[in-house]
């Protein structure tokens, strides 16, 4: 018998923000992200001590899935995030900063947890009112009829990753090519409700990035000898389609959904093997030009409908079986019993493809709402890399066609913002207050703890030892290089502001960021030509950005409303 040990007592720790350990690895955390931000930010190397794969990135998703934390207070922060980035996929480095820097901030002013919660409360709340209003100076409108405005917002997430390690050229060609796999999971006759179709990301490694295409439909990687094998069709109309989600191995240990009847002293295997050929025998009678099973043909099967022209390719894998689905129109067949003719589905055509080294089977669809992207990188890293930012631009695509805004990036939006705060908290604070019980003064300490912590987010951009400034008249970013003189006519040193909007010719007065300037109105109006004319403009996702401002400003409130961290060391 083992020796049982003595339950230790749960451990309670009080005030767990005011310990230095906890404040430290705060910190490092705070360091590990605001590194990774923006174009120029720094990549980082995750990997355990025992080998294994090694991860190079500098994205939220794939830096928080693989660092390992232990405190809970870490754990709580970690978890919004990656909670954000799931429903998101953008803005997760954002969220982290600002969540960290809204925590680091507020602790030096002394004010209660309570008063602390309560008016950043408050200032979330004009933050999210003022950037969904029509008068709002950092939002745009986003016209699906034109291609333009959706290009910048692609090509403003692929820039922000460096570690896709590609050209101005290949950023380029790749974002035309989500915008087009975007496009065309959009049903051409959609009325009312849309149901979005699928894009299939297909790897081709060691490849030139510029040798990327988007094809519409679904490629099924396969061997030479097996595409030399299949016979091909031809055929005026559409081609029937039969899935099985099933095995059709006339494996025993496996019938699917049904059942196999056998007779006293007849040979299990003769019964299930007649069983295959009688679905052979029926998928001939109904005409079926193409079968696709999910797991294993028997070979025996297999030359059955190969002797009667029907192609039939088996292991198509768990992963492509919902696309499938949606693309032929087909209900999965479950069973080796006999077949409903509702299960059938269709295609246009299928045909042979090579790309690089590999061989594809291509099913071509009746309506393109299903297609595969082809995507090269020249090494693992990079295509892994590749493949995350391609997966989050297609979603904020999708995000953006359920509420067509963008917000201007580059760190302007924030800056924007942060005047925003200034001007309405001195000017106006009875509208933010209303009946609370804060007083003016503590409201100015919080919503400059909380101004402070956006133009933090704005720091973080800066990597090489640069200066940001801010102009005094549309609030915007403006970077200047770390070798510029001190001294110097600023407009001959800025070309233009962080998101491309505005050029260093107009008349403005700028300021470095974090100095003590009087608060000023930022300007909420720019002309739509402006807009419409720039073709290079560095944008955010709307509804990614909203939501990460309030994944931040709520976790760092639960983390300052902590009284006592129990946890149980057994």
């Amino acid at each position: 018998m083992s020796r049982l040990e003595a339950k230790k007592p749960s451990l309670c720790k009080s005030e767990p923000l005011t310990t230095e350990r906890v404040r430290t690895t705060l910190s490092v955390l705070k360091r590990i992200v605001t590194s990774c931000y923006g174009p120029s930010g720094r990549l980082k190397q995750l990997h355990n001590g025992f080998g294994g794969y090694v991860c190079t990135t500098s994205q939220s998703s794939a830096l928080l899935s693989h660092l390992l934390v232990t405190h809970p207070i870490l754990k709580i922060l970690t978890a919004s995030i990656q909670n954000h980035v799931s429903s998101f996929s953008d803005c997760g480095l954002f969220t982290a900063i600002l969540c960290c820097n809204l925590i680091e901030n507020v602790q030096r002013l002394g004010l209660t947890p309570t008063t602390v919660i309560r008016l950043n409360k408050h200032l979330l709340s004009l933050c999210i009112s003022y950037l969904k209003s029509e008068t709002c100076g950092c939002r745009i409108p986003v016209d699906f009829s034109s291609t333009q405005i959706l290009l910048c917002l692609v090509r403003s997430i692929l820039t922000s990753k460096p570690a896709c390690m590609l050209t101005r050229k290949e950023t380029e060609h790749v974002s035309a090519l989500i915008l087009r796999a975007f496009l065309l999971t959009i049903p051409e006759n959609a009325e009312g409700h849309i149901i979005l179709g699928k894009s299939l990301i297909v790897p081709l490694k060691g490849q030139r990035v510029i040798d990327s295409t988007v094809l519409p439909g679904i490629l099924i990687e396969m061997s030479e000898v097996q595409l030399m094998r299949l016979l091909p069709i031809k055929k005026s109309t559409a081609l029937k389609v039969a899935l099985f989600c099933t095995t059709l191995s006339g494996d025993t240990s496996d019938t699917g959904e049904g059942t196999v009847v056998v007779s006293y002293g007849v040979s299990l295997e003769n019964a299930v093997s007649d069983q295959l050929l009688n679905l052979g025998r029926q998928l001939i009678s109904d005409h079926v030009d193409l079968v696709l099973c999910q797991k294993v043909i028997h070979p025996s099967l297999k030359q059955f409908l190969n002797m009667h022209r029907i192609i039939a390719i088996d292991r198509i894998g768990v992963t492509l079986m919902e696309p499938l689905t949606k693309m032929t129109g087909t209900q999965p067949i479950g069973s080796l019993g006999s077949i409903c003719p509702n299960s059938y589905g269709s295609v246009k055509d299928v045909c042979t493809a090579k790309f690089g080294s590999k061989h594809f089977f291509h099913l071509i669809p009746n309506e393109a709402t299903i297609c595969s992207l082809l995507l090269c990188n020249r090494n693992d890293t990079a295509w892994d890399e590749l493949k995350l930012t391609c997966q989050t631009a297609l979603h904020v695509l999708q995000l953006t066609l359920k509420e067509p805004w963008a917000l201007l990036g580059g760190g302007c939006t924030e800056t924007h913002l942060a005047a925003y705060i200034r001007h309405k908290t001195h000017n106006d604070p009875e509208s933010i207050l209303k009946d609370d019980e804060c007083t003016q003064t503590e409201l100015q300490l919080i919503a400059e703890a909380f101004c402070s912590a956006l133009e933090s987010v704005v720091g973080s951009l800066e990597h090489d030892g640069g200066e940001i400034l801010t102009d005094m008249k549309y609030g915007h970013l403006w970077s200047v290089h770390a070798d510029s003189p001190c001294v110097a006519n600023w407009p001959d040193l800025l070309s233009q502001c962080g998101c491309g909007l505005y050029n260093s010719q107009e008349e403005l007065n700028w300021s470095f960021l974090r100095s003590t300037c009087r608060p000023f109105v930022p300007q909420s109006c720019f002309p739509h030509e402006a807009v419409v004319s720039a073709s290079n403009l560095t944008l955010d996702c709307l509804t990614a950005k909203l939501s990460g401002l309030q994944v931040a400003v709520e976790t760092a409130n639960l983390i300052l409303d902590l009284s006592y961290v129990i946890e149980d060391k057994n």
